[in-house]
């Protein structure tokens, strides 16, 4: 089995690490890089962090808008594909390299065949229609072969999405990939957070919360609380402070942004962190950490409703009421194992192995017939995605 796996973004990074490991042990994947994170502290750091052979093409794609970006992730994602004539192609998350990798593959046919696709943290919805995200996870799942989802919770969405009969449980490879670099992160704490212990860890990046210099100078306003605040710098964010003169106050220590073990050395250490991350409010719920998180929704109800995640929208003073809040940030409360066991990614390859062997028998010529090489009707959603019930 031959499949090729397109990331381009930190978080897919750190959720492939552990299921490049597994699969490669039993079956050859070829790993493509978009090039939509390509700062090598967002980028080239993680695979070296995460102990993963570099990918096998990077299309350097770089920054742009929604369209632009995911226009020429497909333009340059198609010949590569064609070239490598992948068994089934693997996406993870909801970024546009996702949108992209999912588009191109449900449209390829090669030999005559067309390769399944299947996706990663499929069924997580934030019921926010404004979200590129959330446009990007809907579409992937109902183009993939296969949705690999993570909780109860997902597989709950897909079902009411009409994805029950490919939607498989297999658990949440964020546990897999936390549990192999908490072992290994403690040596890679930076030192600015050994020197300021109960600090608040930030991270800020989306663009609703940084693009617009009110939102972004009124949460720095926020930030104004009585603790040290640790705040790994985000491109994006960087530039619009740089445009703007926006400055953080004087109790926010500044850093550039880190690779993955040092986040999870950062995560693992502090009294609390806020986010607007999807990932590090379920990297905080692992590490024990309470987290706040500075949306107005989030995919990961779950840690809301254990009382580990509080979300706090735009209120003001949100931020300092949850920090004051003795219950919500006791570390000694439950915490239920939400995410599953540390084995999602051997059950991912498994689910793979299985909907190959389904895909080839499907796919097998009857007689004179075969897949035609032309598929008219991918403009359709279902069609471009059909696959036999299991």
């Amino acid at each position: 089995m031959r499949v090729l796996t397109v990331v381009g973004a930190r978080p897919q990074f750190v959720k492939a690490a552990p299921v490049t490991r597994a699969l490669r042990e039993r079956q050859q994947e070829v790993m493509v890089h978009t090039g939509q994170h390509y700062d090598d502290a967002m980028s080239a750091a993680f695979f070296r962090d995460l102990q993963i052979p570099p990918p096998h093409a990077n299309l350097e794609v770089g920054s742009g808008t929604h369209a632009a970006m995911t226009a020429e992730m497909l333009r340059r994602l198609e010949p590569v594909m064609l070239k490598g004539k992948p068994d089934g192609v693997l996406v993870y998350g909801d970024t546009n390299s996702t949108l992209a990798a999912a588009l191109a593959a449900a449209k390829l046919v090669v030999d005559g065949r067309r390769p399944w696709l299947a996706h990663v943290e499929a069924g997580l919805r934030s019921f926010n229609p404004l979200m590129p995200e959330e446009r990007n996870r809907i579409v992937a799942d109902h183009l993939a072969d296969l949705c690999l989802a993570p909780t109860e919770t997902a597989m709950r969405h897909l079902a009411r999405e009409g994805l029950a009969d490919r939607a498989e449980l297999v658990g949440d490879v964020m546990v897999d990939a936390h549990l192999w670099a908490s072992q290994r992160a403690e040596d890679q704490l930076p030192e600015v957070a050994r020197a300021n212990p109960g600090y608040l860890l930030l991270t800020l990046h989306r663009a609703e919360n940084v693009d617009q210099p009110d939102t972004l100078a009124r949460w720095m306003q926020e930030l104004a609380v009585d603790r040290r605040v640790i705040f790994p710098l985000h491109p994006r964010t960087r530039q619009t402070m740089k445009r703007t003169g926006i400055s953080a106050p004087p109790n926010v220590a500044i850093i550039d942004p880190v690779g993955y073990l040092a986040m999870v050395a950062l995560e693992d250490h502090a009294h609390a962190i806020a986010t607007d991350s999807g990932g590090v409010q379920k990297e905080a719920y692992l590490s024990g950490v309470p987290c706040i998180t500075l949306r107005n929704e989030t995919e990961w109800t779950e840690t809301v409703e254990s009382g580990w995640n509080r979300v706090i929208g735009d209120v003001p003073g949100g931020l300092a009421a949850a920090l004051a809040d003795r219950a919500f940030m006791d570390p000694t409360k439950p915490r239920p194992a939400l995410y599953g066991d540390g084995h999602a990614a051997g059950r991912i390859v498994t689910a793979l192995e299985a909907l190959d062997a389904r895909h080839r028998a499907a796919q097998a010529p009857q007689g004179a017939e075969a897949l035609p090489q032309a598929s008219a009707p991918a403009a359709s959603v279902r069609a471009a995605s059909e696959a036999p019930a299991r």
